[in-house]
């Protein structure tokens, strides 16, 4: 595959126009951080508000990714990847044209659901290559389309100062370079629309009987799955507090959000159930073979939880850690902090190699993750005094494994069961947002912890950015050592072809063995 990979036709083709689409939606999604402080002068707002508006950006991929995963699974990832991009352009321009911090935070909010996008190449990926070849496939698609975060960070904050052309009133620079990323994605999902395909020639797109909630296979499967959609209403909630005390609106206001919340939740439960109710009444038994065990999804969500929730978190304050600690410039902060999304380029396509070399799946996240809880113990000892050179590649290290782990939990993601990779993608993908919610909370409110509610000095600024990559390492040690006792090694991992391909034309066959389920 490695020698094929530059070609630019059949499967190679729909590759790079995937990633390629998926790194313009990360260059949209990621376009606030460089720029945060710029626009914090120009706007006047303080550190808590640009913490939030850096919260709301990541707050609504939650159930965004849930959403989209249904969608695409029933529309295909052509049309749903080519509306998103274009619908980018909506929060983008409402973004650079905001007067004040409310019209910020709702613009802030619905460019989350541009984050999504990351899940529509996972289905398109796998529907044009073999599990043998999935690791790899999905790591570059994953980690050439995540280098649009560091693309923003290395690029927008040099592009929106020449924008300026010296002109009085930073407003010009930062509103020009926000608008028009979201006028090239647009662009670019009308040459997707027309130039992608789901499935390669001859080959049947599979979809599921519903797309309403995701399928389970076992009864207690579907308790489990309505437990672990528990935090994808419980971190939107989290938001609605910290909106809440901003003074956005009363606390009243927030109770209300919050039963609208549960009722959402509770909606998801019910179209769980509408999906699930044969099964659930004994109408419906699954044999052996077409079965998947849903622990197997829940320990993916874990895994993206700390590896992709910390990357969000980490892209976003990483440019302000490095200008603070070091006394650098924001263009020069954004270059070197665009460093840790920089080994996506090879990280998260190393991980999906690896992971499909070594022949183990299991063994290879748990390593990856293990070896990125080391590396944020070890970022958490960076300060002023070190010599920066060093605190650069201790990031990348960091980063490396960081983006391994991504693409490690990607390559066992499609061979959970394929009628449904976009739902499981969708609820694996919102769990990293899941992370980064919480990693930025807790990120935002360490301070003020730490320093009793005052104002905070630069020794417990520095105190608080060393309890954060404190508390991103254990977490990632802890699921590390989950990985070892509850992951299992996937059913045909390493097969020339899903099972189900070439049985697409006879509706009699009977679908692949699933994840971690042995044959009865």
């Amino acid at each position: 595959m490695l020698g094929e990979m530059w070609q630019f036709r059949g499967r190679y083709k729909i590759l790079h126009i995937t990633w390629f689409a998926f790194f313009l939606s990360f260059v949209v999604w990621f376009n606030f951080a460089p720029l945060a402080t710029t626009i914090g002068a120009d706007m006047g707002l303080t550190k808590e508000q640009l913490a939030t508006l850096g919260i709301c950006n990541v707050a609504l991929t939650v159930p965004a990714r849930i959403i989209i995963g249904m969608l695409l699974d029933k529309f295909g990832p052509r049309l749903t990847f080519s509306l998103l991009l274009m619908y980018a352009s909506i929060p983008c321009i409402m973004f650079a044209s905001a007067q004040n911090f409310s019209q910020l935070v709702i613009s802030r909010l619905l460019m989350g659901i541009v984050g999504a996008g990351f899940v529509i190449g996972i289905r398109m990926v796998s529907e044009w290559f073999p599990p043998k070849e999935i690791g790899l496939a999905e790591g570059i698609y994953g980690g050439w389309g995540n280098f649009g975060s560091a693309f923003s960070a290395f690029t927008l904050a040099t592009i929106g100062g020449f924008l300026a052309f010296g002109a009085p009133g930073a407003n010009i620079n930062w509103r020009a370079c926000i608008a028009g990323t979201g006028i090239i994605a647009a662009l670019y999902g009308i040459f997707y629309l027309f130039n992608a395909k789901d499935a390669p020639p001859g080959k049947v797109y599979r979809r599921p009987k519903s797309a309403r909630g995701l399928e389970v296979t076992s009864k207690k499967d579907f308790g489990f799955l309505l437990l672990m959609n528990v935090p994808l209403t419980g971190v939107l909630m989290l938001v609605a507090w910290r909106l809440m005390k901003l003074g956005l609106y009363a606390t009243g206001t927030m109770y209300i959000i919050w039963l609208a919340l549960l009722g959402l939740y509770l909606f998801q439960a019910y179209n769980c159930w509408a999906v699930n109710k044969d099964l659930l009444s004994g109408k419906k038994r699954y044999p052996a073979d077409d079965r998947y065990d849903f622990s197997q999804v829940a320990m993916l969500e874990l895994t993206y939880l700390v590896n992709f929730g910390s990357e969000l978190a980490v892209v976003s304050m990483l440019p302000a850690f490095f200008q603070g600690t070091f006394s650098l410039t924001p263009a020069k902060a954004g270059m070197i902090a665009a460093s840790y999304a920089f080994m996506n380029l090879v990280a998260r396509p190393g991980g999906g190699l690896i992971s499909d070399k070594l022949g183990s799946r299991k063994l290879t996240m748990g390593v990856v993750t293990g070896c990125m809880g080391i590396g944020y113990l070890l970022l958490s000892q960076v300060g002023s005094g070190w010599f920066l050179p060093a605190a650069v590649v201790l990031t990348m290290f960091c980063s490396f494994f960081v983006q391994a782990g991504e693409g490690s939990t990607f390559s066992i993601v499609p061979l959970v069961k394929k009628r449904v990779t976009g739902q499981v993608a969708g609820n694996v993908g919102a769990y990293g947002n899941v992370g980064a919610v919480l990693y930025l909370n807790i990120f935002s409110l360490l301070p003020g912890w730490l320093g009793g509610g005052a104002d905070p000095s630069p020794a417990i600024e520095a105190a608080a950015n060393m309890r954060f990559f404190q508390i991103m390492g254990v977490a990632a040690l802890v699921v590390s050592a989950l990985c070892f006792v509850v992951l299992k090694e996937p059913k045909g991992s390493f097969a020339e072809a899903h099972h189900d391909e070439e049985h697409d034309v006879n509706p009699s066959f009977t679908p692949e063995p699933a994840l971690g389920v042995e044959k009865l």
